[in-house]
């Protein structure tokens, strides 16, 4: 999947997942270390919102994978997908977050490796 030009783009939960599987995006999950400690995508790499807003690294991508962009609810990885945007960085962002994602009975796991939770 070849991510949009211009505006960032939003894909499905079942769309972010099936990237991951097939190894052409990388799941960038911009929440808070708790929510993302207690429950995230397996594989999915963290870095808060807060912190691209403060001019960040963005990890992965650079190796011709798709960046995918996930929060909670779709909010935060919406605006973190704008800021990125301005910075020249292309990115997607997961319709309805992490909350959809357990909705659609994908995978979430915690800090160790256990089922996880999204609140």
């Amino acid at each position: 999947m070849l991510l949009p030009q211009g505006d960032p783009g939003r894909i499905t939960p079942a769309q972010a997942h099936r990237m991951l599987q097939e190894g052409t995006a990388v799941l960038l999950d911009v929440r808070e270390a708790d929510e993302y400690q207690a429950g995230h995508a397996p594989g999915a790499l963290h870095v808060p919102l807060s912190r691209l807003a403060d001019g960040a690294d963005v990890p992965g991508g650079q190796d011709g994978r798709s960046l995918v962009l996930i929060c909670r609810s779709g909010n935060r990885s919406q605006h973190a997908a704008r800021l990125l945007a301005e910075r020249g960085v292309a990115s997607v962002d997961v319709t309805g977050g992490m909350r959809a994602w357990v909705g659609q009975g994908l995978p979430v796991q915690d800090a160790h490796g256990q089922a996880g939770t999204v609140t």
